[in-house]
């Protein structure tokens, strides 16, 4: 129970309301999509647009459990005779699939003024085919693909702020303070990330990344707190703190406005430099989740992570010692990965001891450089069905029964570091989900697994000289 407003689709109603458009939300963070035909019954829209939450990283996880309920409401739309505008990640990687399922247009990229501009024309003259950054049926069948307008990148910092008055924030403040102690809410300082990691997907903004003014994002805190009486924060950001001087900026805003909350945040263990370390705790920053993703640089270097192991190492230190909770997301599976780089991953978490952890295996989504690998080997199901599923889509080293009995021994460790067991049996239940793994290790191995794959001839490890050598960190796991 840590619900966020759909922070995406508010900016998207904000920008409608500033150019004169009457506009409803229906929240289906906590609303019931059934309860979406009554809401249609009570307002009676000429337009309904389906717009996801692009600061939420589960939408961009493209599940069919989302996809379906998408497609529900586009029904229950086209039968109060509304035009169904859509956008969001799964919508631009499976356009066709949603037009021919209903959907009148879906809107490519950062969509926010494409929307506003293709509202104005509809109502204003039902023709709306010749602007930019948006797809119907004819222009799919008549152009192509390959042929489509993406518009250009909004200009973000001019946006509005998010209406987050159009929906109820009680219900949110009920659920945190329930589940929590604390009422917490998200905003964005940033958009998209210049990364370059080939599994990674970004249909919405590529590679291409905006930054607010740190005095701007200082001020909607102000306006969080004071106004919905924000307690903690999250920032949906793909990375946070990219830019050191910004964040030593931002720190400084926040003291200029006695507005101190406490919140985390998404980055990478090659930013958190000692500067920047500081500037975040200064800012409030409690907690930074980083993608570390493996605890071998192999697996590293094949992803063009740009990251080294020693970094993880350091980050985390350099985190802890300033009391900031340090969290890792976690990536099995990827191409290659066999039971020597799982150890090494898990060497690495036992060695720094994370808060806590996610744990995900890899996942292929189209236009990323691992889909086009392991494209040929995509049965049917191409899409997880919920974030839980944790399928493996291609051949991977071993069958998905063993990565969920990793994903389980590794989350009950981690958790077994931070609470004290109520018996001894919690303590026994972690050592049985690793004999489970050990068992289960030469019982689920694949036959001719995908193996990796290196565009450029040297890896990363040789290209940085401050690289500490990987058997000394093998050492320091051995001996701890």
């Amino acid at each position: 129970m840590q619900p966020y407003p759909p922070l995406g689709t508010l900016y998207a109603a904000s920008v409608l309301r500033s150019r004169g458009f009457s506009v409803a939300v229906f929240d289906t963070m906590l609303q019931d999509p059934v309860a979406f035909p009554e809401f249609l019954r009570r307002h009676h829209p000429k337009l309904v647009v389906i717009y996801e939450d692009d600061f939420n990283f589960l939408s961009k996880m493209c599940l069919t459990r989302m996809r379906d309920v998408g497609w529900s409401m586009t029904d229950a739309a086209r039968s109060f005779g509304a035009t169904v505008i859509v956008h969001g990640s799964d919508a631009s990687d499976h356009t066709e699939e949603y037009l021919t399922q209903g959907v009148n247009y879906v809107l490519l990229g950062e969509a926010e003024l494409t929307l506003a501009e293709l509202c104005q024309a509809l109502l204003q003259s039902g023709e709306a085919n010749s602007v930019a950054g948006l797809v119907s049926l004819d222009i799919f069948r008549n152009l192509g693909p390959r042929s489509l307008r993406v518009p250009k990148p909004t200009p973000w910092h001019t946006l509005p702020a998010p209406a987050r008055d159009l929906i109820d924030l009680e219900p949110y403040r009920q659920a945190w303070k329930k589940g929590h102690g604390y009422f917490s809410l998200n905003l964005v300082a940033s958009r998209g990330c210049p990364y370059r990691c080939n599994w990674c997907a970004k249909p919405i903004s590529g590679d291409k990344f905006h930054v607010r003014p740190p005095d701007a994002v200082a001020d909607e805190i102000v306006h969080l707190k004071n106004t919905y009486g924000a307690e903690h924060l999250w920032f949906g950001d793909d990375i946070f703190a990219l830019d050191r001087r910004w964040t030593m900026q931002f720190a400084c805003e926040i003291k200029k406005r006695n507005c101190l909350l406490p919140f985390k945040v998404q980055a990478r263990a090659d930013l958190m430099g000692p500067e920047t370390v500081d500037a975040l705790k200064r800012a409030g920053c409690v907690e930074v989740w980083m993608g570390v993703e493996s605890g071998s640089q192999k697996v590293l270097d094949a992803m063009d992570k740009g990251l080294l192991v020693e970094e993880v190492v350091t980050a985390t230190a350099r985190l802890r010692a300033a009391g900031i909770r340090v969290c890792y997301f976690l990536q099995f599976g990827y191409p290659g990965e066999a039971w020597t780089e799982i150890q090494q991953t898990v060497s690495l978490v036992r060695m720094t001891r994370p808060d806590d952890i996610g744990v995900s295996v890899s996942y292929p989504l189209p236009d990323t450089r691992f889909y086009a690998k392991v494209q040929a080997e995509l049965g049917r199901k191409r899409n997880w069905i919920d974030s839980d599923d944790l399928c493996v889509m291609f051949k991977a080293a071993y069958t998905n029964e063993f990565y969920r009995a990793v994903r389980n021994a590794l989350h009950a460790e981690v958790d077994s570091w931070h609470t004290i067991p109520s018996s001894e049996g919690e303590c026994d239940r972690v050592d049985e989900l690793w004999r489970e793994v050990a068992e289960l290790e030469p019982l689920t191995r694949n036959a001719d697994p995908t193996t990796f794959w290196l565009d450029n001839s040297e890896p990363l490890i040789a290209r940085r000289s401050q690289y500490v050598p990987l058997q000394h960190l093998s050492h320091a796991v051995r001996d701890r």
